[in-house]
């Protein structure tokens, strides 16, 4: 806002200054709101809200929901914000669209949840151009120069998955598995959260021994979740493990296992990790279809406020800020997992947890 109005000062004063004596002032071009007139020390009052343009991906999962509804409880008219939301369902081109249309309507900030990490230079210099700053959330961008976007907030996703690897190693250990038959149900092809967790366990594998059966995308979704889990299973007979990227996924693939007279659970035929730990999510893995789920939080919303009332204040902002995220299981076969020497506390989960919990 502070940019728009230092804009419409400085328009005014070519006006006058070109138009001295002149009763019409017309003058202008156009501005989103009102201003308060232009007396010498002008009220700010009425004119200090702040335009937020968010490009979401979609509506494609539970966390999804989630995290679009943080974005709105946060950006509302009650705390000074005018949100101008984009469902881009699941495109690029619908989010660079989205994008630019932000650009014109002359937004102060831009948030982006990019569908993918590659493809974002052209449209966000054109931002940059244009003085919005833009703050990414959930996944990351690979663009040639990183001052086109202020920061990131979301998961540390090469975490996640190492988290939920280590927690697969100890828990076979402790309880004798041997072999360990994986099939791999990844989510959209490029998304960081994609590429993070595939990390993760492609690593593990590699320095665990376990053998990775099948690995196809199941986009994210709980329909597409059960197609590859049905094929999957008519093709090996031997899956053990099912890892799937997210909540909506495992849905799926827990449906296709009954579908198939399998068992899931840490006393059936196949056990099923996955990430989010939506609410429908955290309560399966109370049960033991889920085996065990690695969170990552939803709600972006609130971190997301706070850097832009730093850039408001002209501080300095971190280029990366991971939310906090826990790991979260049936029963207390693994009490703790260590990545990189750091101890990461494994939570049972009961229904108290699920209780306590803001999503």
């Amino acid at each position: 806002m502070k940019r728009k109005l230092i804009a419409a000062l400085m328009a005014t004063a070519m006006v006058a200054a070109m138009a001295a004596g002149c009763a019409g002032g017309a003058g202008g071009g156009s501005d989103k709101g009102t201003s308060e007139g232009g007396s010498e020390g002008g009220s700010e009052g009425g004119s200090d809200v702040i335009t937020v343009g968010f490009a979401q991906v979609g509506a494609e999962s539970d966390w999804r929901t989630a995290n679009s509804e943080s974005m709105k409880e946060t950006f509302s008219e009650a705390n000074g914000y005018e949100l101008i939301f984009d469902d881009a369902q699941q495109k690029q081109e619908n989010q660079i669209t989205a994008i630019r249309n932000f650009i014109q309507q002359e937004v102060d900030y831009i948030v982006l949840a990019p569908v993918t990490e590659t493809g974002w230079d052209t449209v966000l210099q054109e931002a940059k151009d244009a003085d919005i700053p833009v703050i990414t959330v959930d996944r990351m961008v690979d663009v040639s120069d990183d001052s086109l976007f202020v920061s990131y907030v979301g998961g540390n996703f090469q975490l996640e998955g190492a988290k939920a690897c280590e927690w697969l190693k100890a828990y076979a250990d402790a309880k004798g598995i041997k072999e360990l038959n994986i099939a791999h149900i990844q989510g959209t092809i490029g998304a960081s959260a994609q590429i993070g967790r595939t990390e993760g366990l492609e690593n593990a594998a590699k320095e665990y021994g376990w053998n990775i059966v099948a690995q196809q995308t199941g986009e994210f979704t709980q329909a597409k979740g059960q197609e590859v889990m049905e094929s999957m299973l008519k093709q090996h007979d031997n899956i053990n493990v099912v890892y799937c990227e997210n909540d909506n996924e495992a849905f799926g693939a827990i449906d296709a296992i009954k579908a198939a007279g399998k068992t899931v659970g840490p006393d059936g035929d196949i056990l099923v990790l996955s990430f989010d730990t939506v609410k429908a999510g955290i309560e399966a893995t109370m049960t033991g279809e889920i085996i065990c789920n690695t969170e990552c939080n939803p709600l972006h919303g609130p971190r997301v406020a706070e850097l832009i009332e730093k850039l408001e204040a002209g501080e300095e902002v971190d280029k990366i800020a991971y939310v906090d995220e826990g790991i979260f299981a049936h029963g207390t076969d693994v009490a703790k997992v260590t990545v990189d020497g750091t101890d990461y506390e494994v939570t049972e989960v009961t229904q108290e947890v699920i209780d306590g919990r803001a999503y």
